[in-house]
């Protein structure tokens, strides 16, 4: 049994309090619906700044109103110092997922991005300090390895960040090292590496690849690729990011801090995904016409390849992804049909 299994089984056994921020979102309300189905409180915080109702109603739909009873919801920002430490209040553990992901975004508006990703980080270390709760995880994420050229991505060998998003994700790790440090208090960064799965947003500018082409393929639109397609990412299914987190939450830290690569641990070109998601689509039967694809400029603030070495999460948290990329694709692609098609 890993220690993971273990975990289901004895969490439900001695219930904790958790914050999940940017739980109305598309990782925070996947750890929501599992806290809720272990019978575990849940505190959570959103603006719906990239969060959406319909998320929370879903959740709702997929536990017993027993569990639904155990979720609080609080409308608010993490910005605002205030609504984080109403939050942290009789809290355990923290999984800080709140943040403005996108390096595009990050690149069109760093002012935003910034004020929500550091300001915001901030607010929240300090509050769930002055709570003392027993653990910080938040979620960091694999821009921070910048131009460093090597793979795969070891956590303590990083480069330069190529956009302000990676800058901000990397002050994070700073801020949390300093805290450790300082107060004592146990923060886990969670490195993600392109984390999909179902209630990802498909629309937007800056909606995420995996959603994005499934939605386009649906509604016979052309499906852009940027680059030549041999770009490639190491894709992580949702429920491998939930698990880490679980494990990350639990876990007691000798030195207080520690960062850890969240992904599968295997590399997927860009056209290989094409593929995968083209292929599960037509054994559901719901492409219309052919699959067009196009091909346009590399993206900036983009890198060529990512790949993670997970060994240290396995070590350390005892981290298992239990959906490779194939698996996960298939029951993402699944979850996008039945929303898209008539």
């Amino acid at each position: 049994m890993t220690r993971y299994e273990e975990l289901l089984q004895t969490l439900p056994q001695d219930p904790k309090t958790w914050l999940v921020t940017g739980v109305a979102g598309f990782i925070g309300s996947n750890l929501l619906e599992t806290l809720l189905k272990l019978d575990q409180t849940v505190i959570g915080l959103d603006n719906f700044a990239t969060g959406y109702q319909r998320n929370l109603d879903e959740v709702q739909t997929l536990v017993t109103a027993e569990q639904w009873a155990r979720f609080r919801f609080i409308e608010g920002d993490i910005r605002n110092l205030d609504d984080c430490r109403t939050a942290c209040e009789g809290v355990n553990y923290v999984l800080h997922q709140a943040a403005l992901g996108s390096v595009p975004r990050s690149i069109n508006d760093p002012i935003t991005t910034n004020a929500t990703n550091i300001d915001g980080f901030l607010n929240m270390l300090v509050a769930a300090r002055d709570a003392k709760v027993d653990s910080f995880t938040y979620a960091a994420s694999s821009s921070t390895y910048g131009d460093h050229p090597g793979l795969p991505k070891v956590e303590d060998v990083i480069g330069k960040p190529l956009s302000p998003y990676a800058v901000t994700k990397y002050v994070n790790e700073l801020y949390a090292d300093v805290f450790a440090k300082t107060y004592g208090f146990n923060t886990i960064g969670l490195r993600y590496f392109n984390v999909f799965g179902k209630r990802q947003d498909p629309d937007g500018a800056y909606a995420a690849v995996i959603p994005k082409w499934t939605a386009s393929m649906i509604k016979g639109e052309p499906v852009y690729i940027n680059g030549d397609g041999e770009t490639s990412r190491d894709f992580c299914y949702v429920d491998n990011a939930v698990q880490a987190n679980l494990l990350a939450g639990v876990t007691k830290l000798i030195n207080y801090q520690r960062v850890y690569n969240v992904a599968y641990g295997e590399r997927t070109s860009l056209n290989g995904l094409f593929g995968l998601i083209e292929c599960e689509l037509r054994e559901l039967n719901v492409l219309r016409n052919k699959v067009e694809k196009r091909y346009k400029d590399f993206r900036v603030g983009d890198i060529k390849h990512s790949l993670a070495d997970t060994n240290l999460a396995k070590t350390e948290l005892g981290y298992r992804p239990s959906y490779s990329v194939r698996d996960g694709v298939k029951k993402a692609v699944s979850w996008y049909a039945k929303r898209w098609t008539v």
